[in-house]
């Protein structure tokens, strides 16, 4: 597999971060599809694994929920940190850095203590919560920063030790394309109609692209479902630009959908073109994410209000065969 930058399409050169046109890269799949979902994976030579993918597809009332909050760490995103702390294990980086306040924070602070790594987590100086706890208890350092996001993010990258950006990184990406696989394999190798993901910075919606579209050219697949990204009314950049609205970020962002807090996502235009291909983005309000959110619960589905937001998003489509994917445990946010 090559990794190529998206807007120069130049090849990585060792362990780049960013591209020097100021890109961002990408991994180009072009391996052939098999049915162990391990093999999809080539780069991955050693998996530095917690027990990650296989999460359980529930059927209810007319709804396939996935509930991959049941992966290692509570959350989706350990589907990314095994591709990428493997691949950096391999390479022999020993310490790395993060900016994450949430579920990306935690994910590689686990992954990385499973590798034997150094770990500082960046984090906002007003970050507060059971997600911090549980970075802390993997053994990462958490460095409170002053200041913007942005400046939180710089400070990750300049740190000294190996940005392992969830955002950035591609190989963490990547590691998302297991859940389409897994999504399909539910199905019977077959595409489910929709498939409604919570949308902050791009890595869900991107990885479940990418894998999806690997199976429709590898004829595994007859087409691609419908992707839409689900927005809060605070923070919907995407469906705006989607839709050719101005977004006006708000100066704090106080949704209940804490883990969706990207106004300003440097994959912006990636998810666009994503979505003007093959999805539609909504927008949902914060009642309707309550609404939704009660309603798992009385399920028994405890998900994370941000996962919530995925549900709100279907319930205001005309669905046919949805997938409502739920990327983070409620227990987090109790």
């Amino acid at each position: 597999m090559r990794v190529k930058c998206i807007k120069c399409g130049r090849e990585r050169e060792d362990v780049e971060v960013r591209c020097k046109c100021g890109g961002v890269f990408k991994v180009e799949v072009d391996t052939p599809f098999s049915k162990d979902l391990r093999e999809n994976f080539p780069y991955v030579k050693r998996w530095i694994s917690l027990g990650e993918w296989n999460t359980p597809s529930i059927r209810v009332e007319g709804f396939t929920y996935k509930l991959d909050f049941l992966n290692p760490t509570g959350s989706y995103k350990d589907r990314g940190s095994v591709t990428l702390i493997s691949h950096l294990s391999q390479l022999g980086i020993r310490e790395i850095s993060e900016d994450s306040s949430g579920n990306a924070g935690a994910s590689i602070a686990a992954y990385g203590a499973m590798a034997g790594m150094k770990v500082k987590v960046f984090v906002p100086s007003t970050a507060r919560g059971g997600k911090l706890k549980q970075i802390e208890s993997y053994g990462a350092e958490v460095v409170r920063v002053e200041g913007t996001r942005d400046d939180v993010s710089r400070a990750a990258e300049n740190s000294g030790a190996y940005y392992a950006s969830h955002v950035l990184q591609p190989e963490f990406r990547d590691g998302i394309r297991s859940l389409a696989y897994e999504i399909a394999r539910d199905h019977g190798w077959k595409s489910p109609g929709e498939v409604f993901l919570p949308t902050s910075a791009g890595t869900l919606l991107l990885g479940v692209y990418e894998g999806f579209r690997h199976m429709v050219s590898e004829g595994i697949l007859d087409k691609m479902p419908k992707l839409v990204a689900v927005q809060t009314e605070q923070v919907s950049p995407v469906c705006s630009k989607f839709r050719g609205i101005e977004y006006r970020p708000p100066s704090r962002v106080t949704s209940i959908a804490d883990a969706l807090v990207s106004t300003n996502p440097v994959l912006i235009d990636e998810m666009i073109r994503v979505l003007q291909e093959t999805g539609d983005c909504v927008v949902v309000s914060e009642n309707e994410i309550i609404g939704s959110w009660k309603y798992l619960s009385r399920k028994g589905i405890l998900a994370e209000y941000s996962s919530a937001v995925a549900l709100a998003g279907a319930r205001k489509y005309e669905v046919s065969d949805p997938v409502i994917v739920l990327t983070g445990n409620g227990l987090k946010t109790l």
